[in-house]
């Protein structure tokens, strides 16, 4: 079957399916990654197909490269219109040719796309949105329980009153497609219906599936990327790994890269203050220090297994990297899922309280990695954590369902 993956959104959202997408087609099927040009070579460096979605998803970000903050109604304007422009980027893209359409979360146009070309389609998430008592809403500011029934409400609430960058999903982009009116709510509501399936590549061992979730939602296991092939590590880093203990890593995401200088000197101070050797991602490479390396990008499959403990900001695939390490985490959320998978770690005993970004200072972060490097059950804990998520086959279910459409197809 011709396969294509739309994930959409920053270098986190689409290094998954990297792996995901090697696996199918290792099963036989033809397999395209849809992104932000931004992301081509990491696709094609896979050795898979690669289709451009025009768009800017840092350019959304609260702080802007260039560090200016913009007003919220220029804010409103400025998502609008990533969302069309990722919605029409989906319509060419299938209008390629695919078979099948496999869905992160910000791709819900492709949702409509499928239904207009007649090919089916599956979700495969990497943040567990459906609406569940068992947490607040994963993409919203929430950052506390409403208990069981007002998380659902509010969960489903988000599925009816989407945002502005998902508006013409359900509405223009419909029109555009010649299928008939449909409001975000009727859409959510057939998708429960009709039991669409939903894969989500995340870890149950980190986040088991809800209780209340409905069929047809899988908490498959983590879709680890492809490293690219002939890829070898810099001998300076190397050099460096050896030169004396293990250090820590700091790396805070695409959050980070709007104020990439602020951040690194933000981090060179906090590991001054705690007295460890660092390895920075955060935009600025070379030797930043007799201590301290910054590293332009290395694979956390190889890297992290290296560090004493891991600082980041939990991402969801960022966060499985440490997870698979077995190296502690000292968490360090900013926006939408962080906070899940952040609070996560802390109750599977993996790592320390998070420092919520807004509150970031190098006294926190150094007190905290200083905490987390000398305890020595944080990496006790991470190592029996890693084992169990070692053991997942995570692409297997995504594999087995697309198989299975090819047989009955």
């Amino acid at each position: 079957m011709r396969v294509l993956i739309i994930g959409v959104g920053t270098r986190g959202d689409v290094a998954p399916y990297t792996g995901l997408g090697a696996r199918l087609r290792e099963a036989g099927h033809e397999v395209a990654i849809a992104c932000h040009p931004a992301h081509a070579a990491l696709v094609s460096g896979a050795g898979l197909e690669h289709r451009a979605i025009p768009g800017d998803p840092l350019a959304l970000l609260p702080v802007s490269k260039g560090g200016a903050r913009v007003s919220p109604v220029a804010k409103l304007a400025m998502i609008a219109e990533y969302g069309r422009q990722v919605a029409d980027g989906i319509v060419r893209v299938a209008g390629q040719g695919a078979d099948v359409l496999l869905l992160n979360v910000p791709a819900s146009a492709g949702y409509h796309v499928a239904e207009a070309m007649g090919v089916p389609s599956m979700g495969v998430h990497l943040q567990p949105v459906e609406p569940t008592g068992e947490f607040p809403p994963v993409m919203s500011l929430l950052n506390r329980s409403l208990g069981s029934w007002g998380n659902r409400a509010a969960a489903r609430l988000a599925f009816a009153v989407p945002s502005p960058a998902h508006v013409g999903s359900a509405k223009a982009l419909r029109a555009g497609l010649g299928l008939p009116p449909m409001s975000s709510g009727a859409v959510y509501r057939r998708r429960e219906a009709t039991r669409w399936p939903v894969f989500h590549g995340y870890s149950p061992s980190v986040l088991p599936r809800p209780a209340d979730w409905r069929d047809g939602l899988a908490v498959t296991g983590y879709w680890w990327p492809v490293r690219p092939p002939g890829w070898r590590p810099d001998p300076v880093l190397c050099d460096f790994l050896e030169s004396g203990p293990p250090p820590v890593y700091i790396g805070f995401g695409s959050q980070g890269s709007a104020r990439a200088e602020q951040y690194t000197e933000l981090a060179l101070r906090a590991l001054r203050l705690a007295g460890l050797r660092g390895v920075l991602q955060i935009g600025v490479p070379g030797a930043l220090g007799d201590d301290v390396l910054g590293v332009a990008d290395a694979p956390h499959a190889w890297l992290f297994p290296r560090m004493a403990a891991v600082a980041h900001h939990c991402g969801s695939g960022t966060t499985g990297a440490g997870v698979r390490a077995g190296t502690p985490t000292v968490p360090l959320p900013a926006l939408a899922d962080q906070s899940l998978w952040a609070s996560r770690l802390v109750a599977l005993g993996v790592a320390p309280p998070p420092i919520p970004f807004r509150r970031l200072s190098p006294e926190r972060l150094a007190e905290r990695l200083r905490a987390t490097v000398i305890e020595p059950a944080y990496r006790r804990r991470a190592a029996a954590l890693a084992k169990r998520v070692q053991a997942e086959d995570g692409a297997a279910a995504v594999v087995r369902a697309v198989g299975d459409l090819a047989v009955t197809g």
